[in-house]
């Protein structure tokens, strides 16, 4: 018998990575699809209460709107529902996203695709993202998914976990290997994948590992891990881009760029839920 105590409500996937944005610049936009339902209405009005602009969310009346229902006791998840549809954009809700992000890019300083693969990102929208991002000198960053197999060529930065990396790159997951600057397997995986997407900056997460920054030929950069706890991973993704990317277009180098992504994700761990990292909690973490 599970007794609810408490309910709480966050804004997750692409919505979390904008929140976790909004802690750090005044304005941003989030694009998506969501249902015609009470839970599309409470998501767009928890991101109008972050100060999130949602007029690129789309209202599907036939689709359930994604969520994900988390049963938390003593900290700790026990177990997690979700509700979900996932499917392929219609042709004209495509063009619906098209015509938006064609007007938007223009006044946006960076794009960042967080894909869920819930079917929203179709590789004929990432081209579109891409060229745009081209045409007018725009910042792309991606946060990929393992199961989507989107081409990202050209990308400005890419930041795929572990298994995403292996799975991207179409090789069989390894056991990891420590240091990671070791690991042949991954070193080769992602070798393959800047080839492919030929990305500025490739960026890998590793959890406990901490983080391998790629550019070019370069030597791989290790950045060990900052978390002291971990209460919940979940959400440390969507931290780790957001701050990314914010660092990058704030004029940092990828390597400090990283680092402060690797900073903020170690926060981020150590709180429960979706949780987002604000300016004053990244600042302390170059005091300690």
């Amino acid at each position: 018998m599970v007794e609810v105590s408490g309910e709480s409500y966050y804004p997750g996937g692409a919505a979390n990575v904008a929140r976790n944005l909004r802690e750090f610049t005044s304005h941003v936009a989030v694009m998506g699809i969501a249902g015609g339902d009470p839970w599309g209405d409470r998501l767009c009005g928890l991101l109008a209460e972050s100060g999130i602009d949602a007029a690129g969310v789309q209202r599907d009346p036939a689709l359930p709107t994604t969520v994900k229902t988390r049963i938390i006791a003593r900290n700790q998840q026990v177990v997690r529902v979700d509700r979900e549809r996932p499917g392929p954009l219609t042709d004209e809700q495509f063009q619906r996203a098209l015509t938006y992000l064609t007007r938007a890019i223009p006044q946006t300083d960076g794009i960042v695709v967080a894909d869920y693969g819930k079917g929203f990102v179709s590789q004929e929208l990432a081209d579109a993202a891409l060229a745009l991002a081209k045409e007018h000198q725009k910042m792309l960053a991606v946060d990929p998914h393992p199961h989507t197999s989107l081409n990202w060529h050209g990308a400005t930065v890419i930041k795929p976990n572990r298994i995403e990396t292996f799975s991207a790159a179409g090789a069989r997951p390894t056991p990891p290997v420590d240091p990671p600057i070791k690991d042949r397997p991954l070193l080769e995986a992602v070798r393959s994948l800047q080839r492919q997407w030929r990305p500025a900056s490739l960026l890998v997460t590793l959890g406990e590992q901490g983080m391998l920054l790629f550019e070019g030929d370069r030597d791989p950069v290790h950045i060990p891990t900052r978390a002291k706890e971990v209460f919940d991973v979940s959400g440390a993704g969507d931290t780790a881009i957001a701050v990314l990317t914010l660092g990058l277009l704030a004029g940092a180098t990828p390597v400090d760029a990283a680092d402060l992504a690797n900073r903020a994700s170690g926060i981020a761990v150590g709180k429960l839920g979706t949780a987002t990292v604000t300016r004053a909690e990244l600042e302390a973490s170059f005091n300690r």
